[in-house]
């Protein structure tokens, strides 16, 4: 059982993949839709975070569901082109670079979002099996915990283990990659949820 898809396209093209990736990965369409809509700067509400959690908190769910929409769909486009135009192995290096891309935008001073979307939508797009399951133990631990943040720590955990027993485990090693970063980047949320002063999807921040 190999954990990485064969290399087989040469360097260049790589590179070029996840400078592209990257760059549509950087677009930080939780900013752009509330700018739009003339919400406000989203960096001012809640918790400063671009993602779709925070742009829930402007009280404007059709924003909210945009920005998810559109942030999933960015990291699942970068990998469809990469996998359609040259294979596996840029398939993967786009989703990674995607989500890089989220994290750290060119745009925004590489101050980006904390990359739940982008993560699920690469994942629905490389085997969307195990990217249905991911999204599947999102809404289950979201029901039972109204904890947005704690649903995205358990399905990134997941992510792996749903690719590995859905025969995907060639890109079980980026998932793993990308789970960790999620849970790197929900630091604060973590501290939080240990304090039990985590707010409730929905709610402002505390």
């Amino acid at each position: 059982m190999t954990l990485l898809p064969e290399v087989t396209t040469a360097p260049l093209a790589l590179a070029l993949v996840a400078l592209g990736a990257y760059l549509l990965g950087s677009v930080p369409f939780g900013l752009v839709v509330t700018r739009l809509l003339g919400l406000g700067d989203l960096r001012s509400i809640g918790s400063g975070n671009i993602g779709a959690t925070n742009v829930l908190r402007t009280g404007n769910k059709g924003a909210a569901l945009a920005t998810l929409v559109l942030d999933a769909g960015k990291g699942g486009i970068a990998v469809l082109i990469a996998r359609m135009a040259l294979g596996e192995d840029a398939a993967q290096l786009a989703a990674l670079a995607a989500f890089l891309g989220h994290l750290f935008p060119v745009w925004l001073r590489f101050q980006g979002g904390k990359g739940v979307a982008t993560f699920l939508g690469t994942l629905l797009v490389l085997a969307w099996p195990a990217g249905l399951l991911a999204c599947a133990t999102w809404l289950v631990v979201a029901a039972l915990t109204r904890l947005s943040s704690a649903s995205a720590l358990a399905a990134a955990a997941a992510a792996p283990i749903w690719l590995a027993l859905t025969g995907q485990a060639q890109a079980v090693v980026m998932a793993v990659v990308l789970a960790l970063l999620v849970w790197e980047r929900h630091r604060a949320n973590i501290a939080r949820l240990i304090a039990g002063t985590e707010p409730k999807i929905g709610a402002g921040r505390r």
